[in-house]
């Protein structure tokens, strides 16, 4: 069990806060109307995102078990068919895929801090900058080097268990991720770009509230909050059969919400006071040019881009710790294994897949498993598009309409009132409604 309620929150909500959280949120909250999309995003977290959530952590704490052996153990205890199980087994599968590559991507900005602190980038150019990034993907071994450092502190974290190793790494790391934060933050308030980031991010623009940004907030609803991977269930295996899941659940949405916009004006007043283009495009390499770049220009940028990159390196452990917990519970559930031997176990397999997305930036950049998607896109796209929503979907489809009421009444503390029926068509209608609006139009545009 966890040692309390808010160590779980803790740890739900370092799985939710990743490397979208600090980059890629706040751009497009600012991009798609401000404060008017941050209404219309909260509002799809209750409809989409909560319910879900609270579906997973009903059902681990229910089970008992990993996310494979609880959905044993329930489909059997309601007469379900044995389908149901794939559950656990996509949710295992796709943590472990997702893990592979996100340790590659976490490598990077472990790297950058090493650079920030070096003070590489001191009144840098943006050809310095795209340069050093450029020269640092074509090394195959220099990315493997970070790869492996990730990767071995991801496993001595979660082979110490859940009181001995997870709960220690985020009693530290969460505290410690949102001090960093808070610092950065004061930083950006000094900076003469600050006035102009609050109005990218919070003015009320409801012209830019159109269907394609009611779609964004409904997949960000989703994928912010680490949903359809098993995580959140393995995690809901732990908690105390006192604890509030609803509470707890919109506490972890909240911080997770906080978190991301904080991390926009961290980093917006900076970029904007620089007089940077923002895109989000680009993908990684915004993290990895833009900002050294900006940092690497303004009094103490150093040390302020040192502790950004700290900050996400943080975020991505926590989210990695998460990753890891489903699968490497059910090994050692199966067959009686200790714990340590299959974390390592686990951490190599892994590190052996994540060499492909070493490679994909170089040596096998031009080789493409389907259309145009290299072996790290195609991994990227398989997970985020198909599996997790896929995952979700079918977590609250179980949850409405094959796990009994009684079972659903006894974890979520729900009487026959009009909380009830608000769960069940939370839970039986609008969230299966959004995940299916989501992955259909991210199927139809990847094809179209």
């Amino acid at each position: 069990m966890w040692s309390s309620r808010w160590l779980f929150i803790l740890a739900a909500a370092g799985s939710a806060v990743g490397l979208g959280n600090i980059w890629k949120f706040p751009y497009v909250v600012g991009e798609s109307g401000g404060g008017a999309f941050v209404v219309v995003y909260l509002f799809c977290i209750a409809l989409v995102g909560i319910p879900i959530m609270m579906a997973e952590v009903l059902i681990g704490r229910q089970g008992r078990q990993s996310p494979i052996n609880t959905m044993r153990a329930l489909v059997k205890e309601v007469d379900g068919s044995s389908g149901w199980t794939l559950i656990g087994w996509a949710g295992v599968f796709a943590g472990f895929l997702i893990l592979s590559y996100y340790a590659v991507i976490a490598g990077w900005s472990m790297y950058y801090i090493v650079l920030m602190a070096q003070g590489l980038f001191d009144g840098s150019s943006p050809a310095l900058a795209r340069s050093v990034f450029s020269e640092f993907q074509q090394s195959p071994w220099l990315m493997l080097g970070w790869h492996t450092a990730f990767m071995v502190i991801t496993v001595a974290i979660v082979a110490r268990g859940v009181t001995g190793g997870i709960e220690k790494a985020v009693r530290w790391f969460m505290p410690f991720l949102v001090v960093l934060l808070i610092v950065l933050v004061i930083h950006g308030f000094i900076s003469p770009g600050f006035d102009e980031a609050v109005a990218f991010l919070f003015a009320f623009d409801f012209q830019k509230i159109t269907v394609e940004t009611l779609l964004t907030a409904l997949g960000l609803s989703f994928f912010t909050l680490s949903l359809g991977m098993g995580a959140i269930m393995a995690y809901g295996a732990y908690v105390p059969g006192s604890a509030s899941i609803t509470s707890m659940v919109v506490t972890i949405a909240a911080l997770d919400t906080i978190v991301a916009i904080a991390a926009g004006l961290a980093i917006f007043p900076v970029v904007f006071a620089y007089g940077t283009e923002l895109t989000v495009e680009a993908g990684p390499s915004l993290m990895f040019e833009t900002v050294p770049l900006v940092f690497g220009n303004i009094p103490f940028g150093s040390i302020f881009g040192t502790l950004f990159f700290v900050l996400v390196s943080f975020a991505a452990i926590t989210s990695a710790i998460s990753l890891t917990e489903p699968g490497l519970a059910f090994l050692v559930e199966e067959y009686n294994a200790k714990r340590s031997r299959v974390a390592i176990s686990l951490g190599v397999f892994c590190w052996v897949l994540g060499i492909g997305t070493v490679l994909s930036f170089n040596v096998w950049s031009d080789i493409h498993l389907v259309g145009n998607l290299n072996f790290f896109a195609f991994l990227d796209y398989v997970t985020q598009n198909i599996m997790l929503p896929l995952g979700g979907l079918f977590i609250a489809l179980f949850a409405g309409f094959v796990l009994p009421k009684t079972i659903v009444g006894s974890q979520l503390g729900l009487d026959e009132g009009y909380k009830s029926v608000l769960w069940m068509i939370l839970i039986k209608f609008c969230a299966p409604v959004g995940v299916s609006i989501v992955f259909f139009v991210t199927i139809f545009n990847s094809i179209s």
